[in-house]
């Protein structure tokens, strides 16, 4: 296992589901890392208001990560008083862990092609490296701004990735189970189970606090 590399996948986790946990571990496994960081957005700048608050949130991923030794979760998001920036947290991150360690953000290919929209995003391969996931058969159109993007920047292995601290885009194909936040909701808010969608622990805990407009 390497301890040379800090890798981690942000999300709004609303709420964290098997899907997101899979990949995450999945990672963990194939770069031969000791610990893949889960980091919950506090406010998400590219989407809609989440279905809950960002406590609420970060105490459903620890509940789901409980017991799992290869994942961990990572508060700084939720704590700051900052926009959750994809660029504050790297900075931050970079700050923290000195010039030379590689740093790794996990993405899906979907969030990956619209880097362009996000806040100084050109900044983001000078403090870090993409790992992007995408399922099989998918391409990244060739004569794209990310395209090219890719195309300057692609490491072929995991171990560009650990032997730079930044700088690099590695495409990672999974098959990630089909499972979406928003099923999850929409599944809570008709009345029937998402067990099996999510940790029973993470149920528990919606059920607890009535969350996704559950009621008792």
């Amino acid at each position: 296992m390497s301890e040379g590399a800090f890798v981690f996948m942000g999300g709004t986790f609303d709420p964290i589901h098997n899907g997101h946990l899979r990949t995450a571990l999945e990672i963990q496994q194939w770069l031969g890392v000791s610990q893949l960081c889960l980091i919950p957005s506090k406010t998400p700048v590219h989407r809609d208001a989440p279905g809950c608050t960002s406590e609420q949130r970060l105490a459903m991923v620890q509940l789901a990560v409980e017991g799992e030794a290869a994942l961990r979760v990572d508060e700084r998001e939720i704590n700051s008083d900052k926009p959750s920036y994809t660029l504050h947290t790297l900075k931050g991150l970079r700050q923290e862990l000195g010039e030379n360690k590689p740093i790794c953000m996990v993405m899906g290919m979907d969030a990956y092609q619209t880097l362009p929209s996000w806040h100084e995003w050109q900044q983001f391969l000078t403090l870090g490296h993409f790992i992007v996931v995408q399922r099989p058969g998918y391409k990244l159109a060739e004569d794209s701004l990310m395209g090219d993007l890719t195309r300057q920047h692609r490491a072929d292995n995991p171990e560009e990735l650990l032997s730079l601290p930044a700088g690099k885009v590695l495409i990672h194909e999974l098959t990630p189970l089909g499972i979406s936040a928003t099923q999850v909701r929409q599944t809570i808010s008709s009345g029937l189970s998402p067990r099996y969608l999510i940790p029973d622990q993470v149920w528990q805990y919606i059920k607890e606090n009535q969350l996704y407009g559950l009621t008792k």
